[in-house]
């Protein structure tokens, strides 16, 4: 190991203490990815009546953010691979802090919405590639884990007290001051991903024309694939929009396919998916985005409508999720090193299926089941949040990494959006009248618990098998031997640990 550290191009830290002034710079962009949302929905009251928004509107203002992230990610994945990783980053964050800026000098629900799409497009711009240079600050997959870990703790933190933070703040200071938080945050992150991470090695790019049609095709088809369920739950499964939007959706993204088949330098090389660490680890994350988004909205309608807890409350009866994400950190890496990466994927990811499987089958006799299942979520969510996105790193060649982060954000943010969109259009089917009245009859009752467990049991189904899937292709990907420890020790029953390839040792896929 060299001893200069790894901000100088070609080096590595061998401990986090090292290059703790990189994982400061991108603990910063994770914590504005987790904490912009989840502070802003607090003000949107405020918002409507001081831009005079409609409800249409103030959907936009959270949605635009949430629609163009996900959709620009594979694009921005690609850029970032041809032109350098922290270069693209760091021109996001400066996008990032100008754009939070122009907060002071909205007056329209027009231009906030505006300001929201920005962000978004500086969140693809930075989010796919703080997992690709975090992993690079390191050669052990023990201090990947490790950093991955204290990266993705200070977003949780974030997402935990960023609705607190922000209702407090409002009582205070005009909402504006929510978004201008995200100034600070992005000088943070330039100056500590500038300081603390190398430049890109030339050697570690790949340099293919871009694949502008494949481009549009793929942000057109997640786009559509983010709008759909939207509409699926505001409109109803009777309305003509959801399901043209869902007809769009799979007319694009088989026109994506066959223009990434025929194209000479594809955006993306869909024989990457195919690699057994690639697809297991968007498997795992596939399914517990799938699951946490269902079980995340059934939680909050029984608690709020079925129970009739205030809002307050409803806020304490989720802390059980809250305290396993924030203290859970503590446990991640000895759980890692124990059982190895892989198993580690697996095993998190049944648990979130788990945790949906307690809620629909026993979430309706009493809040214990209803905070068993939380539980049981959020530490499969803290271990998978980790491990199954840095498998999927592990197992791509080096001049490919930041695209395959962009895939395992992107299959989390349209998984989550389809387990709402599935949640919400079984509770229209089975539920008859207003969901939102505040006196349900016995009847509408019933129907709720029936729209529960159908709809618990449907996405467990579903989230269990993109596990099998993320199973079969670990095995495969291991040629049948049990996942190795990262820290290089024989599990019980072993003679030798089985060799590992890195992806730095692979020849770069051109």
């Amino acid at each position: 190991m060299n001893e200069t550290a790894a901000g100088r191009p070609g080096r590595t830290s061998g401990s986090l203490r090292e290059a703790w002034v990189a994982l400061a710079g991108l603990s910063a962009v994770f914590l504005f990815e987790m904490l912009d949302n989840s502070i802003l929905n607090v003000a949107l009251p405020v918002i409507g009546r001081e831009l005079h928004a409609s409800t249409t509107a103030l959907q936009w203002v959270t949605g635009a953010y949430a629609v163009v992230f996900g959709g620009m990610m594979l694009a921005f994945g690609a850029i970032a691979d041809r032109f350098g990783r922290r270069r693209i980053m760091l021109i996001g964050l400066v996008l990032l802090g100008v754009a939070s800026l122009a907060t002071a000098v909205v007056t329209t629900a027009e231009q906030l919405i505006a300001v929201r799409a920005a962000m978004g497009v500086a969140a693809a711009m930075t989010t796919p590639g703080s997992m690709a240079l975090a992993f690079r600050l390191f050669d052990e997959d023990g201090l990947r884990v490790r950093a991955l870990t204290l990266i993705s703790t200070v977003g949780l933190v974030g997402l935990a007290i960023g609705p607190t933070a922000g209702g407090l703040a409002l009582a205070i200071v005009p909402w504006q001051v929510l978004l201008l938080v995200n100034v600070p945050v992005a000088v943070l992150a330039f100056l500590g991903v500038r300081s603390g991470v190398a430049a890109d090695d030339p050697a570690g790019l790949h340099r293919d024309p871009l694949d502008v049609p494949g481009m549009l095709l793929g942000t057109a088809t997640i786009v559509l694939a983010l709008l759909a369920p939207t509409l699926f739950v505001d409109e109803g499964a009777g309305s003509w929009a959801p399901w043209t939007a869902t007809a769009a959706t799979a007319a694009t993204a088989s026109c994506f396919v066959l223009r990434e088949r025929l194209a000479r330098h594809p955006l993306l090389d869909l024989k990457l998916l195919a690699l057994p660490l690639v697809s297991s680890g968007l498997a795992y994350k596939a399914a517990a985005g799938l699951a946490t988004a269902g079980l995340g909205y059934l939680v909050t309608l029984q608690l709020q409508l079925d129970w009739g807890w205030p809002p307050a409350l409803a806020a304490i009866g989720m802390l059980p999720q809250v305290v396993v994400l924030i203290a859970g950190s503590a446990f991640v890496n000895p759980f890692v090193r124990r059982v190895g990466l892989d198993r580690a994927a697996w095993t998190s990811t049944a648990a979130v299926v788990a945790g949906l499987a307690v809620y629909g089958l026993l979430g309706r006799f009493g809040y214990l089941w209803v905070a068993i299942a939380l539980v049981l979520v959020a530490a499969g969510m803290r271990v998978v949040g980790v491990v199954a996105g840095l498998n999927v790193v592990r197992g791509l060649p080096e001049n490919r990494t930041t695209i395959g982060t962009a895939l395992v954000d992107t299959a989390s943010e349209v998984t989550s959006g389809t387990g709402i969109a599935i949640t919400g259009t079984i509770l229209a089917t089975v539920f008859t009248g207003d969901i939102a009245t505040s006196h349900w009859s016995a009847r509408q009752t019933g129907e709720f618990h029936q729209a529960v467990t159908i709809a618990g049991l449907t996405l467990t189904t579903v989230a269990a098998a993109l596990v099998g899937w993320g199973i079969a292709r670990t095995r495969h990907a291991a040629g049948g031997r049990a996942a190795t420890p990262i820290d290089g020790t024989v599990p019980p029953g072993r003679l030798t640990p089985p060799p590992r390839t890195e992806p730095r040792d692979r020849p770069r896929h051109r």
